[in-house]
């Protein structure tokens, strides 16, 4: 694999979608890494060093210095290793396109995910989570229109950032209480094609999975 001296490292944690993100671009471009799973509930001073604004993963190291938050980590992939293949598309109205729905899964999605599991369910703003996350995938879905994939005719940035919260669509949709299947079918099957690739289905883990550690994130950090 390329990469093998370049002394990649990935500060990680199993089922973090942004630092999914980063693995499935890795496996995309063929780079060879290191996987340092993190324990985010104590931090250590690998992590604290690498990343002090934000003290979060994913952190890329590259030849020990550090890039930080995971779009910026896609786009210096690109950038440091121009021989492998792309992730952003040449065109600057594509890659400009790529990047505003990475943003939207991360603002959109991701936040309003976050208000499900983290918010008392059953107060005003946890309920409002709810059509919130319906109204963001079927904005998704809209995108994605007659499309194989958000980037077009095949795998692209888009895709691999957004992908990753698919694995999050079924606990969303018990908290949220609808099922994705039936509010956006055309964008579940998208990630079921997703799924199909060797980057995708070696770095997703099964909803199931993810479900129980929604539970412990409720347990743990949500609001009583």
């Amino acid at each position: 694999m390329a990469g093998e001296k370049q002394g990649l490292q990935l500060l990680d944690f199993w089922v973090s979608p942004f630092a999914q993100r980063c693995r499935i671009a890795l496996a995309e471009k063929g780079l060879a890494y290191e996987s340092l799973e993190q324990d985010l509930a104590n931090k250590g001073a690998l992590l604290l060093r690498s990343n002090p604004i934000h003290k979060k993963v994913p952190v890329l190291l590259h030849g020990g210095r550090p890039i930080c938050e995971s779009l910026v980590i896609l786009q210096y992939l690109d950038d440091a290793f121009p021989d492998t293949p792309a992730l952003l598309p040449s065109d600057p109205h594509a890659r400009a396109h790529a990047r505003f729905w990475a943003d939207f899964a991360e603002k959109k999605v991701f936040d309003c995910g976050t208000r499900l599991w983290k918010l008392r369910a059953g107060s005003e703003p946890q309920v409002r989570a709810g059509p919130e996350m319906v109204e963001a995938l079927r904005t998704l879905e809209a995108e994605l229109g007659d499309k194989e994939y958000l980037a077009g005719d095949a795998f692209g940035f888009a895709d691999l950032a957004v992908v990753p919260f698919a694995a999050w669509f079924v606990g969303y949709g018990r908290l949220g209480e609808f099922r994705a299947e039936e509010v956006c079918p055309r964008l579940v099957a998208w990630a079921e094609r997703c799924g199909e690739r060797e980057s995708v289905a070696g770095n997703m883990h099964p909803p199931e999975k993810v479900w129980e550690f929604i539970g412990y994130l409720k347990e743990k950090y949500g609001d009583k």
